[in-house]
């Protein structure tokens, strides 16, 4: 007799798990779509911060280099073969409380979530600025 109702309180508990699964299911889909945008726009800021310091390096190492906003921009987006859109790259120069002179790109870039949901915004703008100094001639 003890054995009988044992087995029958093991029958009636079948369907919990995926009763439990079925109601957990949403929210550890959105657990993973969070997860998974979090490590793209964290490789999408990696990416802008190494375009930044390559046009910031590039119009760096010359002082002629300052003023040739095509080469800076080219050397900037040769860190980003996988961005589309392509960021956009801009550069300033100016002159610091010494009087070195410096050469400032900034790059920004919209990134796009793979999914609308709730809490979590659609789109967000990157931007990351280097700031280096000119070498002297």
């Amino acid at each position: 007799m003890l054995c009988r109702a044992r087995v029958s309180a093991s029958r009636g508990r079948r369907g919990v798990a995926a009763a439990e699964l079925a109601i957990l299911l949403p929210f550890l889909a959105l657990l993973f779509i969070a997860a998974v945008d979090f490590g793209r726009i964290f490789y999408y800021y990696v990416t802008i911060t190494n375009c930044a310091r390559g046009g910031a390096i590039y119009a760096s190492s010359d002082a002629s280099h300052t003023t040739d906003t095509t080469s800076i921009t080219n050397a900037a987006l040769a860190d980003s073969p996988n961005l589309s859109p392509n960021p956009s790259v801009s550069s300033t120069t100016g002159s610091d409380s010494a009087g070195n002179a410096y050469v400032q790109v900034t790059v920004t870039y919209t990134f796009q979530t793979i999914s609308n949901f709730p809490g979590i915004a659609n789109s967000t703008t990157l931007t990351r600025s280097v700031r280096m100094r000119v070498a002297p001639p």
